[in-house]
């Protein structure tokens, strides 16, 4: 597969083409499913929790005697049935996260690098840049010249710190790099920049 390579002032520099194997394959569906089903539950604090009968505040003693009152039968005011009492089958504090099989995982990453390259418009390779300042004007400045709306995805080939820097305060921008890719942003990410050198590496670590 081909493509045009950017300047970062958003001109056309050069092709460069692109390995078929992770750009240009079948997409499979499922893959990309489980992917981000998994990142969304890996993410979960699972701390919700309520208390049941045993652990909320109260007296333990008998409301009333059991019989002659014409009220019915009681046991503790604690009970579920009563207004400050227990939950039944509340939530519990748990652990939501599982494993991928790597296999998936990667056939999902693939995936979608295949259906994001597809759509010209939103999937970009630029030159290769760094904002070594780390002002958030210098990075604007770039990517001002490319579709940002509604959600903006930067693969870099390496980790960039003062690139991230000066991106940290650009609303709906998120940062990857080539061997560490999130299923949720590129899914959802509306303009998928890549710089051409993390373009190769992909081709690489994906291809393999």
């Amino acid at each position: 597969m081909e493509k045009k390579v950017y300047s970062k002032e958003g001109k056309e520099l050069r092709n460069i083409v692109l390995e078929d194997a992770v750009f240009a394959r079948k997409v499979s569906e499922g893959s990309i499913w489980h992917a981000i089903k998994n990142e969304l539950a890996n993410a979960r604090q699972g701390t919700a929790k309520s208390k049941n009968r045993h652990e909320v505040r109260g007296s333990s003693c008998k409301p009333w005697r059991q019989k002659g009152t014409g009220r019915a039968r009681a046991g503790s005011r604690r009970s579920p049935l009563w207004r400050g009492g227990g939950v039944v089958f509340g939530p519990r504090p748990r652990d939501y996260s599982y494993h991928l099989p790597r296999k998936i995982k990667r056939l999902a990453m693939k995936s979608l690098l295949s259906l994001r390259a597809a759509d010209d418009e939103c999937f970009k390779v630029l030159e290769d840049f760094s904002v070594e300042s780390g002002k958030t004007r210098d990075l604007v400045s770039i990517l001002e010249h490319f579709p940002t709306g509604g959600g903006t995805v930067l693969i870099l080939d390496e980790d960039d710190e003062m690139t991230k820097r000066a991106g940290r305060n650009i609303k709906n921008l998120r940062f990857l790099t080539f061997n560490r890719l999130r299923a949720h942003d590129l899914f959802y990410g509306k303009s998928i920049l890549v710089l051409e050198s993390a373009a190769k590496k992909l081709g690489e670590f994906y291809g393999s």
